[in-house]
């Protein structure tokens, strides 16, 4: 027996009629019971990134980004400049007034070179000791006398008085043009300074002159 049985057909319609609304009331109902809160104010999850508020015109404004956040970009800092150092290089060997490895000091000779030199001639050749003194010029020797010497000495010999700078100059001077080099002599210590160097006829004049 149906639920409308003893009812009049008027009754039946308006029976069905409510039992439509209802279960279209509860589909409906259903629908909003799996799909509630959808227009909640949507929660920014933690450690995400803050949405976009909408201002009081309509338009979006960019939300500030969190302190500390990657997208906060700090200026670079200059970068420092050391000041230069106010040494000087070191000398390195081959540099101008650097001697290199292997190559000498200097020319020792021209060191002495200052030292006054005076030219005398004890032989029986007529201009030796003008001759000499040439030689000696133009290898860069200071000559400052020429002249004759009287009496009779076995060679030609460069002299100096010991402990002065005479001495270095006499035997340089000596080597350069193949003689000896000695201290004065009596007669000669009281002559006034320099080297003294008595010609004989043992000097040759074409070892310098190339003739």
């Amino acid at each position: 027996m149906s639920l409308f049985s003893g009812l009049s057909r008027p009754m039946k319609a308006a029976g069905l009629a409510l039992v439509g609304v209802a279960v279209i009331a509860a589909v409906i109902g259903g629908i909003t019971l799996t799909s509630g809160g959808g227009d909640s104010d949507t929660a920014t999850p933690p450690g995400g990134t803050p949405t976009s508020a909408p201002s009081s015109d309509g338009a979006t404004q960019p939300s500030s980004p969190a302190p500390g956040s990657p997208s906060a970009s700090t200026p670079p800092a200059p970068p420092s400049s050391a000041p230069a150092s106010s040494a000087p290089p070191a000398s390195q060997p081959g540099q101008p007034g650097q001697p290199g490895p292997g190559q000498p000091g200097g020319d020792q000779q021209a060191s002495h070179k200052w030292v006054t030199v005076r030219v005398y001639n004890n032989s029986t050749i007529q201009g030796l000791a003008e001759q000499a003194a040439k030689d000696f010029r133009a290898s860069g020797w200071n000559v400052s006398e020429v002249k004759g010497y009287p009496g009779r000495l076995p060679e030609t010999v460069a002299y100096y008085r010991p402990g002065t700078d005479e001495e270095a100059a006499a035997k340089a001077l000596a080597l350069e043009f193949g003689f000896r080099a000695e201290p004065r002599f009596k007669e000669i210590e009281n002559i006034g300074p320099g080297v003294i160097v008595i010609l004989t006829k043992d000097y040759k004049t074409n070892d310098k002159d190339g003739s």
